[in-house]
């Protein structure tokens, strides 16, 4: 089913686009939540006498994000929790708990909804959250979780994991060199026979 989006929709598109909609999406969730309407012919011609009217909200959007983009990007948050061994946290950060975090101490409000994380936080230190303030326009935060104690012990824990894992990667490439090595050599001496 065709149908005109009235607002944004995540993935598919912004107002005034036209989709293509599964009949059970538009039916049971884009038109009685009033997201979108059907493609008829009287819609698409007000449609065209909205665009004017459309591509200005947009441009409005636009300014908004790029204004609320500069205010956020480089800001960093101090979000206490609970602290475990190890640096693992009794619980973890959600988005929501963020949002709350940036009202709070930045005076800056922002939808939980538009904070990725990737995946929960579960670990002291610092860690990076992105925001889509609109759809490629982004920032990025960081948000130090536990206390200064925690996040030094959860830092150093990452950096001996990080050496470790580096001094495997270079004990393993010297072996691939000396296998590699071995065969070349093994090679020159059938040739040789």
């Amino acid at each position: 089913m065709k149908v005109i989006l009235l607002q944004e929709l995540k993935g598919k598109g912004i107002e005034g686009d036209i989709i293509d909609a599964a009949d059970g999406f538009a039916n049971n969730y884009l038109l009685p939540r009033k997201i979108a309407v059907k493609a008829t012919k009287g819609n698409l011609k007000q449609l065209d006498m909205r665009r004017d009217n459309i591509a200005k909200r947009e441009k409005e959007r636009v300014a908004a994000a790029n204004q609320l983009k500069e205010q956020l990007d480089g800001q960093e948050i101090h979000i206490d929790a609970r602290v475990g061994e190890a640096g693992q946290l009794f619980g973890s950060v959600a988005p929501a708990m963020i949002a709350s975090a940036l009202k709070d101490q930045k005076g800056i409000e922002v939808d939980r909804r538009l904070i990725d994380l990737n995946a929960p936080i579960r670990v002291a230190g610092i860690h990076q959250a992105t925001i889509t303030l609109h759809h490629d326009i982004k920032a990025t935060i960081k948000v130090t979780v536990g206390d200064p104690e925690a996040i030094k012990a959860a830092q150093e824990a990452q950096e001996a994991e990080k050496s470790n894992e580096e001094a495997a990667n270079t004990d393993e490439a010297a072996a691939e060199t000396e296998a590699a090595e071995k065969a070349v050599k093994d090679i020159e001496n059938q040739e040789n026979e």
